[in-house]
């Protein structure tokens, strides 16, 4: 087993007694915030060039099974989807300088394979490593050949060599890190990979995704700025979170926490922990 995947493992059972990074205070700062029973999924799509691809190589397969990660065989298939074109299109990273390339674009207008494949129901105190994991899988199958990569859960894709480069960020994070800030290190590369933003609404500049590392979306407000303002706010507040608590930071923050979405409960973009909405 290597060593990354061995320091998950053991950081599923640490990440657990760490409450300060993991709080269930959700309802101190939001009085019609109720317990919602909803566990996060990743839901991760890769193409590739034929149909091999649904047939993990043995380091993929490995992982699969010691996180509890399962292939859809419903919708994965051995074919073009010709949907996947527009779907990446809308879900290419805006937001880091290059982050796909006109080879990403080819290398999803010239798939032959489709292959799904879903975590288990994530709880909030072990969603990090269990992001960390999905992070790891993507790395082997990228390794095994897969050509182009998305995160359904957020609808998010980034070329090739940025889920490399953010694979190779979160194991430098495991290996120098230690304690409380391997949680917050990590939690912020996954979130980066994982994590779609910012989503223009009427009102709000929006994160989706954030539950994927056990932390509410947070909206923004578009009077407070352009793009790249919100996702900087976002990230600051959602470092914030990793960092101190969920708690800690509202109250510092004066910011509390709403139930108010667009997303059904059954639909994976739906956030079980809320949103922080920051307004003008």
């Amino acid at each position: 087993m290597d060593e990354f995947r061995r320091h998950l493992l053991w950081g599923l059972g640490l990440f657990a007694t760490h409450r300060a990074w993991a709080n269930d205070q959700l309802s101190v700062h939001g009085a019609d915030m109720q317990p919602s029973s909803v566990k996060p999924r990743h839901v991760l799509c890769f193409l590739g060039k034929d149909e091999s691809l649904l047939r993990p190589r043995q380091a993929a397969a490995k992982t699969i099974a010691d996180f509890g990660f399962e292939i859809d065989r419903t919708y994965s298939q051995a074919k073009p989807d010709p949907h996947m074109e527009r779907s990446f299109g809308v879900c290419w990273d805006r937001v880091f300088p290059d982050a796909w390339s006109p080879a990403d674009e080819a290398a999803v207008a010239n798939h032959k394979a489709v292959l799904y494949v879903l975590s288990p129901p994530l709880e909030q105190q072990k969603a990090v490593p269990y992001s960390a994991a999905a992070l790891r899988f993507v790395e082997e199958m990228i390794e095994a050949g897969a050509t182009a990569v998305k995160g359904e859960s957020a609808g998010v894709a980034h070329g090739l060599k940025r889920w490399m480069q953010l694979a190779d960020e979160c194991r430098a994070a495991a290996e120098t890190k230690q304690g409380l800030a391997v949680t917050a290190a990590m939690s912020r590369t996954c979130r980066l990979a994982f994590a779609k933003r910012p989503l223009g609404g009427k009102i709000y500049n929006e994160s989706v995704g954030f539950h994927l590392v056990g932390l509410p979306e947070v909206y923004v407000a578009k009077s407070r700025g352009g793009d790249r303002d919100a996702v900087k706010l976002m990230d600051e507040i959602a470092d914030e979170m990793s960092e101190r608590g969920i708690d800690a930071t509202l109250h510092d923050r004066k910011l509390g926490l709403s139930r108010e979405t667009a997303y059904a409960e059954d639909d994976f973009k739906f956030n079980p922990y809320g949103i922080v909405h920051v307004d003008a």
